[in-house]
């Protein structure tokens, strides 16, 4: 996919709100403000542990057994290495187990660690790591660390219906933080937003729940603003709950979101 060419500032005089966790936004902010851009950061998720470590570190203590491990999220490669650092052991423990990841981001988290993965899917989508898988899944038994609560069941099913044996454990969970930075309610209150940007389902849950207070008597305040969503699944919480998607990324990366509200900025 051709990138765009960000020092002809495309989107100078756009307000866009970004709506990813604390600590994963600014590399997606630096990517619009480089593009002329006005961010302004409104955190629609907030990631931490799960409510136990048991099952994962039941699952690590154990890696030997597992033929495969799975990684969908940065969030879950993060913690995964970080309960296998705690628990004595390092990626040498891996050593005879192959690693899937889901996404560009996921897979430079794993290379941060200094390790490649055995498996990418061509798409940046769940889906499409089942129906590109490098092996027969019959008898395969896979190690899946996840988000606690709130995640697609597609994959495991999926992978079931191939045979495989799926080890489910929470390795991390993500929440509706308390309340909305200042900056972001007052340009939601005062109709300065252009963009909104959503690069999980989450976010777009999360979103509709912190700004009820602005938007359940002002409706006409959201419809003005133009809804962009990272990729295909988080488009469907789009369509569930704003009933509309204007911007939708070709490529299911923050680069791709960025280069698709560019292109929609300029064709305006």
């Amino acid at each position: 996919m051709s990138t765009v060419n960000y020092n002809l500032s495309p989107l100078t005089g756009k307000t866009i709100l970004v709506t990813r966790s604390v600590g994963q936004s600014h590399q997606f902010s630096d990517r619009l403000t480089s593009a002329g851009a006005n961010v302004i950061e409104m955190p629609a998720l907030e990631i931490g542990p799960p409510s136990s470590w048991s099952a994962l570190d039941q699952a690590i203590l154990h890696l030997s057994t597992f033929n495969w491990l799975i990684l969908t999220s940065s969030n879950g490669v993060e913690y995964f290495f970080e309960r296998l650092e705690k628990s004595g052991q390092d990626k040498n423990a891996l050593s005879g187990v192959k690693i899937a990841v889901v996404g560009e981001k996921t897979a430079q988290s794993l290379q941060k660690q200094n390790i490649q993965a055995d498996f990418i899917p061509p798409n940046f989508v769940a889906d499409s790591l089942v129906e590109n898988f490098p092996e027969s899944l019959t008898g395969k038994k896979i190690l899946f660390p996840r988000v606690e609560s709130g995640g697609r069941e597609v994959l495991v099913k999926e992978l079931t219906a191939k045979g495989a044996e799926v080890i489910e454990v929470p390795a991390y969970e993500s929440c509706c933080p308390q309340g909305i930075p200042p900056a972001a309610e007052y340009a939601l209150v005062n109709n300065t937003v252009d963009i909104i940007t959503f690069a999980s389902s989450k976010t777009v849950l999360f979103f509709s729940q912190l700004t009820a207070h602005i938007f359940t008597y002002n409706p006409e305040n959201l419809a003005r603003v133009c809804i962009a969503s990272i990729g295909p699944q988080t488009s469907k919480t789009c369509q569930s709950v704003f009933g509309r998607v204007d911007i939708e990324a070709e490529e299911y990366t923050l680069e791709g979101l960025t280069n698709a509200i560019i292109k929609f900025s300029n064709n305006q």
